[in-house]
């Protein structure tokens, strides 16, 4: 372990010398507001109130105390003791560790479909152990096929609540993707679906879809995905100006019927300040009017083109038939997913369809890791 050595209370901050050698800084308001008695001690939130202190704010006296550092600070009437893990554990400009922080496995049309990951709903039903290893390969993939779970149509549900609460929709809490009259939705009839998020006009889109196959029977029907990420990665490896216009260039999005009319401006590939993509917007049936400016129009078609091209060709795709009993599982804001056609006269095609956001799926990452 990285033990604390010596400390020095400097101008503008403590400077404290670890036993690898490594001396770092922890500005005086940053110790302030970050040490253990800015928490409260049973629900850790935030209890200092950071207007309370001058911005200028420096400590009265500093004793190093044998692994652990006495600090009085001004108007405080008794020592604040840190201990030295503190230390060690928290630095500025370092992240807290995050066991829901899992890096992605991108994968494109040449993967084994042996490889996706497929797990058994008794066994994360009945083992924590079990539910995280699927959540961890789940959010590492984008995409998982459960399997044992029959022809009781709330046992995919159940699963998706194994995790967290379930995502209410303009759809439901759950839905039922089968044909049907007068349809509000693609999904409820039998014509192809090409490769698509869900939901790309909602402000924040669900996160994870559990589509629990109920009943394929009929001719065609198969189910096919694509790794989004995987997608934008080669698109910004071929074509950055092309990547650049897609993260930058909001376009209106809108979905509508009798009882809503849900519309939003977003761009078709999501990123953080940092450039990591977090999200790929991707539903050509929910785009609204493009009201670009005319400058804007062709370099925006030509890449939104080349993206639509590449998502739909089979470098990328992955096809798989659903047999009854099976659920597959995917983050909506990465992995495409799509429906080949099939004919609703030579049999019953039913799935029954949920989500659960990505906070509700990451948190019962980090709980499970305790």
């Amino acid at each position: 372990m990285n033990t604390m050595l010596s400390v020095e209370a400097r101008e503008t901050a403590l400077a404290v010398t670890f036993s690898s050698g490594e001396t770092v800084c922890y500005p005086w308001l940053w110790l302030k507001d970050n040490a253990p008695s800015a928490f409260h001690p049973q629900t850790e939130e935030r209890i200092f109130d950071l207007t309370s202190v001058d911005a200028s704010l420096r400590p009265l006296n500093v004793q190093d105390r044998r692994g652990a550092v006495s600090i009085v600070w001004p108007n405080d009437q008794a020592e604040e003791e840190i201990p030295g893990h503190f230390f060690e554990s928290y630095r500025p400009g370092r992240k807290r560790d995050d066991p829901a922080e899992i890096a992605p496995k991108l994968w494109d049309g040449s993967i084994d479909i042996e490889t996706i990951p497929r797990y058994s709903a008794r066994d994360f039903f009945q083992s924590d152990a079990d539910l995280l290893a699927w959540l961890k390969a789940t959010a590492a993939y984008g995409l998982s096929i459960v399997e044992g779970l029959g022809d009781d149509p709330d046992a995919g549900r159940r699963a998706a609540e194994r995790i967290g609460f379930l995502r209410q929709t303009n759809f439901g809490t759950m839905f039922e993707v089968v044909s049907m009259p007068n349809p509000n939705n693609l999904a409820y009839t039998p014509v192809a679906l090409p490769l698509h998020s869900d939901l790309a006009n909602q402000e924040v889109p669900p996160g994870y879809q559990f589509l629990h196959c109920i009943a394929n029977e009929a001719e065609g029907g198969g189910s096919v995905f694509a790794d989004g990420f995987a997608v934008v990665a080669a698109l910004q490896a071929e074509d950055p100006e092309a990547y650049r216009l897609l993260c930058e260039v909001d376009i209106p999005y809108r979905f509508h019927d009798e009882n809503y009319d849900l519309r939003g401006r977003f761009p078709v590939i999501v990123t953080r300040r940092n450039g990591d993509v977090t999200e790929l917007r991707f539903n050509a049936h929910l785009v609204d009017v493009i009201d670009l400016p005319s400058e804007i129009c062709t370099p925006f078609y030509a890449a939104y083109r080349k993206l639509m091209m590449m998502i739909r060709s089979s470098r990328f795709q992955i096809a798989y038939r659903l047999k009854a009993g099976e659920m597959a599982v995917f983050d909506n804001r990465r992995v495409l997913h799509g429906r080949q056609s099939f004919n609703p006269n030579t049999g019953l095609r039913h799935l029954r369809g949920c989500y659960v956001d990505r906070g509700e799926f990451q948190s019962r990452i980090r709980v499970l890791s305790r």
